[in-house]
């Protein structure tokens, strides 16, 4: 984790806010980050893995966080979902991937980015629909170690989410099945993936504001993205510029700007379902209102 903060405005305390460095959340925060949104509240930063901020969230650290949908059921009691700033789309679900074609996972070793994380939630649910009987041991690492332990043969497979799906066969891995295509196929709805979520603690006027700066910051960007690409290949991971910009048109679309009725359809589909199979608790009346 390294923190990264803006100017205070009118002297108030920065955010503390948490997410990952990977281009569409750089992209996303860029504007607001840097105090280019008038009457934003200024953001103390922190990068970390989706894992981490997963874990953030269950122990109530950081008042704003970019967390898994999965988490959501165990978070919402001092959380609340901002309607924007997040990563739903089509087309751009986690991948299941294999060092040789058409392997049957049943007993087979499988990592995945989090145990917590809405990959591993839509992966069990296409497991469930496909594999006759159950995988076996799941392995949790970080998302950037899944596809070498794949290719080395540390794991039988990976689930793999964000730039893999660009740049898996680079690797000489095979796409076993697409998680996305299962569930826009069975459901009809988007993939919802990661979310912004803000301690209800900060009261309702606040967090009006947080989502009104959010929609602001992704609206800056898209109005000039050459601004933000300084922040977005700083933190890439020495990513190549094409993928990061692949990656920023998948994932930043108008679900980020507005969840919209499609957007929260498809997140309370995925949380129902998953509450179904035993996979999260379920969600009590009202948990996804905002603010």
């Amino acid at each position: 984790m390294n923190p990264e903060s803006a100017e205070p405005v009118g002297g108030e305390e920065p955010l503390r806010i948490a997410y990952s460095p990977c281009p569409n959340d750089t992209f996303v925060f860029d504007a607001w980050a840097h105090g280019r949104i008038p009457g934003a509240p200024a953001l103390e930063v922190t990068f970390a893995d989706i894992d981490v901020t997963n874990g953030m969230a269950e122990r109530g650290e950081f008042e704003v966080l970019k967390v898994s949908y999965a988490v959501l059921p165990y978070v919402l009691d001092d959380y609340a979902l901002l309607p924007c700033g997040g990563a739903l789309g089509r087309g751009c679900g986690p991948l299941v991937l294999t060092r040789e074609p058409d392997v049957d996972l049943t007993g087979r070793t499988v990592a995945v980015p989090s145990e917590r994380s809405t990959a591993y939630l839509l992966f069990r649910l296409w497991a469930a629909d496909t594999i006759a009987e159950e995988v076996g041991e799941i392995v949790v690492m970080p998302f950037h170690e899944i596809m070498p332990a794949v290719r080395d043969g540390k794991v039988d497979a990976g689930l793999v989410i964000h730039e893999a799906r660009f740049t898996y066969q680079n690797y000489g891995l095979h796409k076993l099945a697409d998680m996305g295509e299962h569930w826009e196929r069975t459901t009809g709805l988007p993939i919802p993936l990661g979310a912004i979520i803000a301690k209800r603690s900060l009261g309702a006027e606040r967090l009006l504001l947080l989502a009104e700066s959010a929609r602001a910051s992704v609206r800056a960007a898209w109005d000039d993205p050459e601004v933000s690409r300084p922040y977005v290949l700083e933190h890439a991971q020495e990513m190549d510029p094409a993928v990061a910009d692949q990656h920023i048109g998948l994932y930043v679309n108008e679900f980020t700007a507005d969840l919209g009725e499609d957007g929260y359809a498809a997140v309370r589909g995925l949380l129902t379902r998953a509450a179904a199979e035993g996979l999260v608790p379920p969600l009590g009346p009202g948990a996804l209102d905002f603010p």
